[in-house]
């Protein structure tokens, strides 16, 4: 609600909007159907998984010809030291309502878009099964063979022409957090004298899931340590105000 009152409100100072979709499958890495405990026993969302953990045969995927090549992306990850596996509930799944955008922040687009003759430009993510895919911009282990999951160089090439970019969404624990990440190490490299600053972390318009608020502190304070600005929304408001 907070979100789609700064795009109606502030709507003449936005020149850009990009909306990223979260794209899942019902079988994905990490959804429930993917895995099975020892003895064909389900996994609960919210589970942890490790390599060494399905190597000692705690947990299996329930497709047997899976389990190698899952191995070897659990491996890849782990090594990134960025995110283990989690198990989550399954989530925006294509072509349900979680899928969706929400209908307030959808109304406000659609009346900047009316207003400003434009579109809003959507970035769907995470429809590769194989691996996960936090952040807009890149999966968390690029897979050769799809280049939906490789770095998205479009995309930072638009990004890279605003000078203010307003991060909002959810959540702070994890894809918006992934994606900032993305954002401040791979725009420098288009414009010397880029700064993180130019990114603004809209703090009344993010949350983490529950059971990572410690995540998402980390994430807000590293940025901060990097130049990325906070704002909550009135503030933002005030800004684009200005700009329009």
């Amino acid at each position: 609600q907070r979100l789609a009152e700064l795009i109606r409100d502030g709507q003449a100072g936005l020149s850009q909007i990009v909306v990223t979709l979260d794209s899942h499958h019902l079988f994905d890495v990490a959804h429930p159907a993917y895995w099975q405990q020892a003895g064909g026993s389900p996994v609960a969302p919210f589970t942890p998984i490790s390599a060494q953990q399905v190597r000692d045969g705690l947990f299996q995927t329930r497709d047997a010809s899976a389990q190698e090549k899952t191995l070897t992306y659990l491996d890849a990850l782990e090594t990134q030291a960025r995110y283990g596996l989690m198990v989550w509930p399954l989530h925006c799944e294509i072509g349900t309502w979680g899928h969706n955008v929400h209908a307030a922040v959808r109304q406000a687009y659609n009346q900047w878009e009316t207003a400003q003759l434009r579109t809003v430009q959507m970035v769907s993510k995470g429809s590769n099964p194989w691996t996960e895919h936090y952040s807009a911009l890149q999966a968390e282990v690029p897979d050769a063979a799809d280049p939906d999951t490789q770095l998205n160089r479009a995309l930072i090439v638009e990004l890279d022409r605003a000078d203010v970019l307003l991060v909002a969404g959810e959540a702070s624990s994890h894809c918006v957090r992934a994606t900032t990440e993305h954002i401040v190490q791979h725009l420098p490299r288009l414009q010397p004298g880029w700064t993180a600053e130019r990114v603004v972390l809209l703090t009344d318009c993010m949350s983490p899931v529950g059971g990572f608020e410690a995540q998402a502190a980390d994430f807000i304070a590293n940025m901060r340590q990097r130049g990325a600005r906070t704002a909550t929304c009135a503030q933002a408001l005030a800004v684009l105000t200005q700009r329009s």
